[in-house]
């Protein structure tokens, strides 16, 4: 086997085990709700010291990756998000979950940062889109954690017992996965962040990411409070796992759709999948109709992330590594807003109109998409 192609196989391994990680935490949110007895506003609080954390690293990030070869900021985060997890199914009260919870976030920030700056040095090595397929690795790293979370709820599996058996099965992974990553990867010129007029070309993907964020990690917080108190299911996270399902599915997908219609249709059929799948699950707030609305929203979130940082390599201004940084802060936004946003409607008037806000930002991607590529053009004139 060649280099190229080992070096894609362990960084997708850290694509999956990301995904498998992220959606053990966010498919118990519901036990850590009735175990703590917070309310909608209470646990929409909690969850907005998450996305703080994360912007607090974005200066870290970027130092870091203009530092050091990513693998190292890689794997460091790695092992900081393992014993987070681990600390939240053991944590005794909401202070120790805020804490857990905002190492949990900081972690999380460095390694996407890193994984996605290997991705687009290795995607520099292969004569096809490759990028489309580690997000679907993501997603599908997803599907196993929150089936293997559906599992252990469905036996009465403790929260404590299934988050440990995540810490210890991602320690192990990163340490014999780690010596396979991307060498020397480290960027020489645009890692400093420039604090003068903003570049519409990131301001743009930026947005594209942060109406994103705001669907996709409310899709990853509430879904499963929604199917257990609207829907009224008693395995509560089948939701999230259709919706993570359709995701991973298009996302493999992502780099052909491409392909054939381009980037401004996907953008536009992403926006229009989004509003209808909310729409019937608001509409219809019972299973089946929920099932499939929920499935609609996968398939709909899907691409927007993995072509936005794939254009952001396009960046005249900064490197990939600080690029995807930047951009990654709009979706950090996007998660500060959303989640907790939908708590606070919540509580106001209700989940099940709460989450109406999501189709309204999932239409927001034709707008912002079309001021992009308008932005492409022009630049690409002179």
């Amino acid at each position: 086997m060649d280099l190229r192609n080992k070096q894609r196989i362990f960084l997708s391994v850290f694509f999956f085990l990301s995904g498998f990680c992220f959606s053990s935490w966010a498919s118990r949110i519901p036990t850590i709700k009735s175990n703590f007895n917070l309310n909608e506003a209470e646990l929409g609080t909690i969850l907005l010291f998450m996305p703080i954390s994360s912007l607090i690293g974005l200066p870290i990030s970027g130092w870091l990756v203009s530092r050091y070869d990513s693998r190292k900021p890689l794997s460091f985060a790695f092992i900081s998000l393992a014993l987070a997890i681990a600390g939240v199914g053991y944590a005794p009260s909401v202070f120790m979950l805020i804490i857990c919870l905002c190492v949990f976030a900081f972690s999380m920030r460095i390694l996407n940062i890193a994984m996605n700056t290997q991705a687009l040095t290795l995607q520099q090595k292969f004569d096809r889109k490759i990028n489309g397929s580690f997000h679907g690795l993501w997603s599908t790293g997803g599907i196993a954690g929150i089936g293997f979370s559906t599992l252990l709820v469905a036996y009465n599996i403790g929260m404590g017992i299934h988050l440990l058996s995540v810490c210890l099965v991602t320690l192990l992974t990163t340490f014999i996965a780690y010596r396979f990553l991307i060498r020397h990867d480290r960027s020489t010129s645009g890692n400093k962040l420039m604090l003068s007029k903003p570049d519409p070309y990131i301001v743009y993907l930026g947005l594209l990411v942060f109406f994103a964020a705001i669907c996709e990690g409310g899709m990853f917080d509430w879904s499963g409070i929604f199917f257990k108190e609207v829907v009224n299911v008693e395995l509560f996270t089948l939701g999230y796992l259709i919706f993570m399902i359709c995701m991973a599915l298009s996302r493999f997908a992502t780099d052909h759709v491409v392909d054939v219609i381009g980037m401004s249709k996907t953008y536009g059929i992403s926006a229009l999948l989004i509003f209808i799948g909310i729409d019937l699950a608001v509409l219809m707030p019972t299973f089946w109709p929920s099932m499939i609305g929920f499935c609609l929203v996968g398939f709909g979130t899907a691409a927007v992330i993995p072509m936005t940082f794939m254009l952001a390599s396009g960046s005249k201004k900064y490197s990939p590594g600080m690029a995807i940084s930047i951009i990654a802060t709009y979706g950090i936004a996007g998660s500060f807003i959303g989640p907790p946003l939908i708590g606070y409607l919540a509580h106001a008037v209700g989940l099940r109109s709460s989450f109406i806000a999501f189709a309204i930002s999932g239409m927001m991607l034709i707008p912002v998409s079309q001021l992009f590529f308008r932005h492409q053009k022009t630049m690409n004139k002179n």
